[in-house]
């Protein structure tokens, strides 16, 4: 069967000329779900392509490569495959069922899980209804939840489990928006009216015309919400990112011919779909090629990523700069690293070493790995890097609907985040001498507003419509980019030094691998100090860390000659030995120091490492400095007691 043929009359009505669909608007932002944006068109080159929105990107890919696999999940050990032709019809059913249950224009429908078919279809069927998904994170607590379900005014919320569940009912007698709640795995433990399993939600439309959804699909328009993605809330409460279908339809292609991928792509779906950057890589990027996203298992971060890896062997794979720094620990531990860092005098050898090794990680045929989500320490795309596997960043954000800048294979540099996405526009506001100031983003990848808050919009866009990223950063003339530090995390001394804490603090984690987070410290204050906390074993449920140090940590202290496998063993007897090893890291740190005022003066361990259920990193794993600052105040004030 040729990929183009298909009976569906829906797909025979858009072989049709398409004309271009918006709604009026002179605005380049809007703060209201029913608003609608002016685009940032050009007059040539990428920023000139005819907008579409969602629906149709999916319709051209199923008219093109219907029958080829467009999903595949492991049930009960057996991978099922989904053609796009599937894929399609199902989120048609999906839409109808939420039709069914009463979605109204340009209100949400919650999901709360891990990544499944069941997130997609729900994602996409909210949209082709006329609403628009928002997802929540599996670690969410009940109330953090309640807040995106209240702003984004929920209709209807999609959950994984029994666990998930429990979180909805908690809160659901403050949701007035709420008709129904649907849980997808089928193992309902409770039954009441308006609770479904995904079976009998995907039947409950099924009486609806195809002409009725049609009517709806059609009066979409390329600038107005397609989706709302919510931030991490380091810096504050999450806000509601309203991203146009043009900022997903238009990245998607345009990240397309950045990357120069024109193979069909296979990928790996793991990250939080609730992130920008798991949402486009495994749901809208796959639809510029009709690729194939595999879903690994939930426990992915817990252990089990390097078999799915493995089964799966994906052509592209991002990840997080933890999911990295974790596959090199990984490594390190087997001896890899000394085995591919010191070439034997045969080549060929050499070559084969290597080609073990990314075999054994199931990236053997990975030529596109992406570091997302934050900045990734030099040393971490160094050790990649030797074992020939170069590890492209993705600069980007959720307002910027992810990539804006990203590396390129024929013109890497690993010093820098990459190039700017073709059709996008990057300029230094107010830059110093050195060239270096904050970065500003223009492009039709940028976001419509922050869902209901217009003084949030006001400051993150500027009159002339540039995106300001709080970040800082500068561009060399071969249109490199390099990002220097953050704005909003700049440690100003009461001396009025300005001081970037990232990369004193990736230093000092690099001469101290015993180091599992380091946070500067210092606002207003003489001098710098640290907060530090050591790696420990990580509960493989709760992924709460636990009292019990790491192996490798354990063996470090033995070397310095202290018997310490407790967290609280160090702190409680500040363990000479060990307090006398980190000192003399310190001092390595500070020797490299552009400044006095850059030396770190004082440190501190704590008793207990971040994690998202402590409240210090973010869903993303960044930390949450202002979080961090109010909880160990304690802690901080003990370190400028005269």
């Amino acid at each position: 069967m040729h990929p183009g043929d298909s009976s569906s009359p829906v797909l025979e009505m858009n072989k049709k000329p398409r004309d271009i669909n918006l709604a009026p608007s002179d605005s380049l932002w809007t703060t209201h779900r029913d608003g609608a944006v002016k685009l940032r068109m050009e007059e040539t080159g990428p920023g000139s392509v005819t907008p579409i929105t969602a629906v149709q990107l999916f319709q051209d890919i199923v008219q093109s490569w219907g029958p080829l696999p467009a999903l595949v999940v492991k049930r009960d050990g057996v991978w099922e495959f989904t053609s796009y032709l599937q894929y399609y019809d199902l989120c048609r059913a999906a839409a109808k069922s939420f039709l069914k249950l009463g979605l109204e224009r340009f209100h949400s429908v919650g999901i709360l899980g891990f990544n499944s078919p069941e997130w997609f279809i729900a994602n996409i069927g909210a949209i082709m209804a006329g609403g628009f998904a928002v997802g929540m994170y599996t670690t969410s607590s009940a109330e953090a939840c309640l807040h995106v379900a209240t702003d984004s005014d929920v209709n209807i919320l999609v959950v994984e489990d029994h666990q998930q569940l429990l979180k909805i009912l908690q809160v659901e007698d403050h949701l007035p928006h709420l008709k129904a709640i649907v849980q997808y795995n089928n193992d309902l433990q409770t039954r009441r009216p308006g609770l479904y399993t995904w079976k009998e939600f995907m039947q409950l439309g099924s009486d609806i015309p195809d002409s009725n959804l049609d009517d709806i699909t059609n009066t979409l328009k390329s600038n107005q919400c397609c989706t709302v993605i919510y931030t991490s809330g380091t810096t504050g409460p999450p806000k509601g990112v309203m991203l146009s279908h043009d900022n997903i339809t238009w990245v998607a292609k345009a990240f397309k011919d950045h990357t120069g991928l024109q193979e069909h792509l296979v990928g790996l779906s793991y990250l939080p779909l609730s992130h920008v950057g798991g949402m486009f890589c495994d749901i809208w990027f796959p639809m510029c090629f009709g690729g194939t996203t595999y879903f690994a298992n939930p426990d992915a971060l817990k252990g089990s990523l390097v078999h799915s890896l493995k089964e799966v062997r994906p052509i592209m794979f991002p990840g997080v700069p933890r999911v990295w720094e974790k596959i090199q620990e990984t490594l390190e531990a087997m001896n890899s690293k000394r085995s591919a860092s010191n070439p034997s005098e045969n080549p060929l050898i050499h070559t084969l070493v290597l080609k073990k090794i990314r075999a054994e990680l199931g990236l053997d045929r990975c030529d596109w790995c992406y570091s997302i989500g934050a900045p990734i320490r030099k040393d971490t795309k160094e050790y990649f890097m030797g074992l020939n596997i170069p590890l492209m960043e993705v600069y980007g954000m959720s307002e910027s609907t992810g990539p804006h800048i990203a590396g390129v294979q024929n013109a890497y540099n690993i010093h820098s985040c990459g190039k700017m996405v073709s059709g996008c526009k990057t300029r230094i506001h107010m830059p110093d001498k050195d060239g270096t100031g904050e970065l500003c983003f223009w492009g039709r990848n940028v976001f419509m507003g922050y869902l209901n808050m217009e003084e949030k919009t006001a400051e993150a866009l500027d009159g002339e419509g540039w995106l300001h990223t709080g970040d800082l950063g500068k561009l060399d003339q071969d249109g490199f980019v390099y990002v220097t530090g953050r704005i909003k995390e700049l440690v100003i001394t009461s001396g009025g030094e300005n001081i970037p804490p990232v990369l004193i603090e990736d230093t000092v984690k690099k001469e101290l691998p015993i180091i599992s987070n380091a946070m500067l410290v210092g606002d207003y204050r003489k001098f710098l100090s640290m907060l530090l906390t050591l790696k420990c074993i990580v509960d493989v449920n709760s992924l709460e860390p636990k009292d019990d140090l790491t192996p490798d940590v354990i063996e470090f202290f033995q070397q310095v000659g202290s018997n310490a496998t407790r967290v609280s063993e160090v702190v409680n007897s500040r363990d000479p030995a060990i307090y006398d090893a980190i000192q003399k890291g310190i001092d390595r740190v500070n020797q490299k120091a552009t400044s006095n005022a850059q030396k770190i003066q004082k440190w501190t361990i704590l008793s207990k490492d971040f994690w998202i259920g402590g409240g210090e990193l973010g869903p993303t794993i960044k930390m949450k400095r202002p979080f961090i600052m109010t909880k160990y105040q304690k802690e901080i004030d003990e370190l400028y007691m005269a």
